[in-house]
C-alpha cells in the first residue's frame, strides 16, 4: 500500500512541477544580482537583476497596475548610456540607465507594436 502510494504521489508531482516550471515567469532569487533599481515618475519601481550562471536579465517592476516580471533582457551600450531592454508580446520596456547629463537618472520607455505609449524619468536608488 505504501509503494502504490508513493508512485501514485510521484506521478502526480512530476508533471506538476513541469508545469509549473514552464507557466511560472523567470524569478530573481539568490541566483541572480540586482545590477539597477530605478524608481520612476508614475509610481514605477524598476529593478534589472542577472542570473549569475547564465547572465540573464531579469525585469521586474512594480506599480499601481500591478506588478510585471519579464525575463530574456538584452543590454546595449550607446553613446555610453545603457539600454536593457525586455519583450512582452508586443509591449517592449527599455529602462535607460542614467544619461549623458546625469548619471543618477534614467528612462523608463515602453512600446507597443513599436510605438511608445509611455516615457517616465527615473532615479536610481
Amino acid at each position: 500500500m505504501k509503494t502504490l502510494l508513493k508512485r501514485s504521489a510521484l506521478l502526480l508531482a512530476v508533471p506538476i512541477s513541469i508545469l509549473a516550471n514552464f507557466s511560472l515567469p523567470a524569478s530573481a532569487d539568490s541566483t541572480a544580482g540586482i545590477i539597477l533599481s530605478t524608481k520612476c515618475q508614475g509610481g514605477y519601481n524598476i529593478n534589472i537583476w542577472q542570473n549569475y550562471t547564465s547572465g540573464e536579465l531579469l525585469y521586474r517592476a512594480t506599480n499601481p497596475n500591478g506588478n510585471l516580471s519579464l525575463g530574456k533582457g538584452t543590454k546595449q551600450a550607446t553613446e555610453g548610456v545603457r539600454v536593457y531592454k525586455f519583450r512582452n508580446r508586443n509591449y517592449e520596456y527599455w529602462v535607460w540607465d542614467g544619461t549623458l547629463d546625469n548619471p543618477q537618472s534614467g528612462t523608463l520607455e515602453v512600446y507597443k507594436n513599436n510605438r511608445l505609449l509611455m516615457r517616465q524619468t527615473c532615479t536610481k536608488s
